[in-house]
């Protein structure tokens, strides 16, 4: 299982590297909530996400004949983005797996960083399969998303960075897809603050995280029909489940309309650009602010990679 140690060995890594993201607090949303929320800002991370501490850390802890081989992901996006980016920095070849219907601005992305891309279909294709079968066709070490220990650490310096500079939390909310992030961030904050209470959240269509926690086995479901691109996940991954089953307090839903209501409040109040996934934490604690009232509240703001139509399109339909 993913440890403490995993966390401040990624840190080592990232340090000078990755951004520390900062704090972001709202005196409006506190009132309206009824709760006093810190929002940790990954939509400033590099590459727009917190998917490059994870990218950055499983690259950086390769051997240099592993290197050499070049690395392969699969992603719909900010994984991807992630990926090509840290194998860039760290001069190897990046092969990208990426659903065709994934949003241009990170296909887009992707390709300038330097990545081949090959697409294929989410509703009909097996991300898993063709990735390894490419892999192997490739000699390439295959990097995957989230169920992957070095990939879960670099995400959970995220949690590190929030229970190191937010004194006293009560609970830290953290979006989830595959798992990686939150399990990462789980043991990342808790290795500081121990009796944080840690909770998941992710779209109420696409609910396999949560699922898979109340029923204490992992659940797949098909692929779900969100505005959320980077959590249409359909099963939680074998080692982010480890660490969920067992330090988790429980995992969240919420609808895309509070999602797009939450993209909404950042830019209207904040002034800062969400993606839907990047607001789903936000809108979790909207949608179950009864639960945390008077509480001191984390959210991961966790991604900011979407396109003016696409983002003007969802605010316009909110």
């Amino acid at each position: 299982m993913l440890n403490f140690t995993d966390i401040q060995a990624a840190a080592a890594r990232l340090k000078g590297v990755a951004h520390r993201t900062p704090i972001l607090t709202s005196t409006t949303l506190n009132r309206l909530l009824g709760c006093e929320v810190f929002m940790k800002a990954e939509n400033f991370q590099r590459m727009g996400a917190f998917k490059f501490r994870g990218g950055y850390n499983a690259i950086n802890a390769l051997t240099d004949a592993e290197r050499a081989r070049g690395v392969l992901a699969f992603s719909s996006g900010n994984h991807a983005q992630a990926v090509a980016l840290s194998a860039k920095l760290h001069g190897c070849k990046a092969t990208i797996l990426m659903p065709s219907d994934a949003p241009p601005t990170k296909l887009k992305a992707t390709r300038e960083y330097g990545a081949e891309v090959i697409t294929y279909d989410r509703y009909s294709e097996d991300r898993s399969a063709l990735a390894k079968r490419y892999a192997e066709e490739r000699n390439a070490v295959l990097i995957p998303p989230y169920d992957y220990l070095p990939v879960m650490a670099g995400q959970g310096t995220c949690g590190l960075e929030i229970a190191e500079e937010i004194p006293n939390l009560d609970a830290l909310i953290v979006c989830t897809g595959g798992g990686g992030f939150l399990s990462g961030s789980t043991i990342g904050a808790q290795g500081i603050q121990p009796s944080i209470k840690m909770y998941g959240a992710e779209p109420e269509s696409g609910n396999d995280v949560q699922q898979a926690f109340r029923t204490g086995q992992i659940i797949t479901i098909p692929v779900p029909k969100t505005i959320c691109d980077g959590q249409q996940t359909q099963a939680v991954g074998v080692l982010p489940f480890e660490v969920i089953r067992e330090h988790v307090t429980d995992v969240l839903t919420t609808s895309d309309a509070t999602v797009i209501e939450a993209m909404r409040f950042a830019f209207e109040r904040m002034k800062i650009v969400l993606e839907p996934s990047g607001a789903c934490a936000l809108a979790a604690l909207m949608e179950s602010k009864a639960r945390f009232t008077g509480q001191r509240v984390a959210v991961t703001l966790s991604g900011g990679n979407i396109n003016f139509d696409r983002f003007a399109q969802l605010l316009g339909a909110g």
